[in-house]
């Protein structure tokens, strides 16, 4: 998959992982691309770690779920950093 074909994924995905995600996010339209594209990263980087695929083709559903699952990943993982430092702060 290309370059362009990659941020397209992580903008879709980001943006289909933040509706699916409630709490604190990176906002606007870079915020999603950051979390789609991380997301896809660390979902892609996980999924060949237990053997069942990656991130590889553009019209596969598989690499469409790893990438939605990814973004997932790191929107909790943000949320529980970002959740602890502003409950941190009051």
């Amino acid at each position: 998959m290309g370059i362009i074909g990659f941020l397209i994924l992580g903008l879709i995905a980001g943006f289909i992982a933040r509706s699916i995600h409630k709490g604190p996010e990176p906002n606007g339209l870079l915020g999603t691309l950051v979390v789609g594209v991380v997301g896809a990263i660390v979902g892609g980087l996980i999924a060949s770690a237990i053997g069942i695929g990656g991130i590889d083709e553009f019209f596969s559903i598989g690499t469409w779920i790893t990438a939605i699952v990814g973004a997932l990943v790191f929107l909790f993982a943000y949320s529980a950093l970002v959740g602890n430092r502003s409950a941190a702060h009051r």
